[in-house]
């Protein structure tokens, strides 16, 4: 890779090399999706869903396209790469990949309406460094 040069994109992973280390973000990547599952139009919020969220399997709920819903999940499951704070919440809808609901697709556009906000934060993110660091 020498050859080519810094490395600064690979397989959808933004790649910032500096002397205090090697970072990474999909900034591109959570663009895309938000585009791809027509939300860009959606207001962002500040907040994930509260872990005393409960989702169930809401056997009465009215059912929605499943290949959309896993590929919304599979989506959201490869941005944790340079996401992991919204694991947690990913992890809970992807549960119902079997039989989404409308209940279960509201949290999953949920998770990417929070990602509108913050999409260009990342893993190593400078704003993640100043409140990891106490400056």
């Amino acid at each position: 890779m020498s050859m080519m040069g810094e490395l600064t994109f690979f397989l959808g992973l933004q790649i910032q090399q500096s002397e205090e280390g090697t970072f990474i973000c999909q900034t591109k990547y959570t663009k895309e999706l938000i585009q791809k599952f027509g939300m860009s139009n959606a207001k962002a919020i500040g907040t994930l869903m509260s872990p005393s969220t409960s989702l169930d399997k809401d056997e009465q709920g009215i059912p929605v396209d499943e290949t959309k819903y896993r590929g919304m999940i599979g989506s959201l499951l490869y941005l944790t790469a340079s996401r992991p704070g919204i694991i947690f919440s990913v992890c809970k809808c992807a549960r119902f990949q079997s039989t989404p609901k409308e209940s279960h697709l509201t949290a999953v556009k949920r998770i990417i309406r929070y990602l509108i906000g913050t999409a260009s934060h990342g893993y190593g993110d400078k704003e993640d460094r100043k409140s990891t660091s106490g400056t």
